[in-house]
């Protein structure tokens, strides 16, 4: 097997950096199959309420207007895609063509959702920064371009997750797990790249981009007299903080991990600090997915209005239904002799 003996929470990231090392007597309860598996569905049945919600407000009622639009669509498509392939981590693949498919689905997630997040905060900064200048670079024509531009990246980047993905066979209990299983003799190679094109995405790329757009915001709403500007400002706020919390301790034990194989940091204890805290990173940076649709869609003025109407709709549209198909209104409306007026 050319997993450690801590494998990660969702097997994504087994590496042998010290094959010699013993387990780690770290208390670790995202280790626990109970745990893992609640927080799995848990993490499943809040991103499926929240993003369907979204994408059913997008397609059903705004109708994709704007390259805003189009971000939060997309974004809501990717968190699903993540959010999607988290039960099937909870269990044994049955066979290596499911195990192919969800860790591609899963990286595609992955990748794309990071990379929609950050097209979200330079469309922002166009819109905010260079209101009257970005007006014709911010249509639903290049929001469509851009979409399709971060998911043409997202397959290429995925696509070795998905050629390496193999099933490993315990003889002992007849149980197998999904993990990449590189050629020998370029193992080496394989684990930096994957490594280097995490960090690349969400630490060196991702995170300064959303920095210096939000910060450039907050520049041009300082000099503002509107009377939503502190709301703004907590928004921005949350939004950095969020993607924070959850990615960078996350890249930041990459980064760790590929010291390691680099022969830095290669000693036992090391291996079993990185190992033990890469599983905590990994559920931590899972919960994004849940949070985007609240703090990307439902704080958005536009779209909680849309949502309202949505919901009054669908109200009224039962009351309707109600008073149209009501036996005994039917029955004295048949019966009465006089005319009556109606005062809805």
């Amino acid at each position: 097997m050319n997993g450690s003996e801590t494998e990660p929470v969702m097997d994504l990231y087994d590496y042998d950096y010290n094959s010699t090392c013993e387990e780690s007597s770290l208390i670790d309860i995202s280790y626990r199959p109970t745990v893992f598996l609640v927080i799995c569905f848990m993490l499943f049945c809040f991103s499926l309420l929240g993003n369907t919600t979204v994408l059913w407000v997008l397609l059903r009622h705004m109708k994709l207007k704007s390259m805003t639009d189009m971000c939060l669509l997309n974004l809501a498509l990717s968190d699903l895609m993540l959010a999607g392939s988290l039960p099937f981590w909870a269990y044994n693949f049955p066979n290596l063509a499911l195990c192919k498919l969800i860790r591609g689905v899963y990286q595609m997630g992955f990748y794309s959702g990071t990379l929609f997040v950050t097209l979200m905060s330079v469309d922002r900064y166009l819109a905010i920064v260079h209101a009257v200048a970005a007006m014709q670079a911010r249509t639903l024509r290049y929001g469509i371009t851009a979409s399709i531009t971060i998911w043409i990246i997202s397959v290429i980047v995925a696509t070795p997750h998905i050629i390496f993905a193999s099933l490993e066979i315990d003889l002992d209990d007849n149980s197998s797990q999904c993990q990449p299983l590189y050629p020998e003799e370029t193992q080496q190679i394989w684990k930096m790249l994957q490594n280097f094109s995490e960090n690349t995405v969400g630490l060196f790329v991702c995170l300064p981009i959303m920095i210096f757009c939000y910060l450039k915001i907050l520049i041009v709403l300082s000099k503002t007299r509107n009377s939503k500007k502190d709301r703004a400002v907590k928004l921005i706020f949350s939004i950095v903080f969020v993607f924070v919390i959850c990615w960078v301790p996350y890249n930041i034990t990459v980064f760790f991990q590929t010291l390691q194989l680099l022969g830095v940091l290669n000693t036992c204890k090391a291996s079993n600090n990185i190992n033990s805290t890469m599983r905590f990173a990994e559920i931590i940076a899972l919960f994004h997915c849940c949070i985007n649709p609240v703090i990307y869609a439902f704080v958005g003025e536009k779209f909680r209005k849309s949502l309202r109407n949505v919901i009054a709709r669908c109200l009224c549209w039962d009351l309707k239904s109600r008073l149209t198909f009501n036996p005994r209104d039917t029955t004295e409306k048949e019966t009465s002799n006089t005319p009556v007026k109606s005062d809805y």
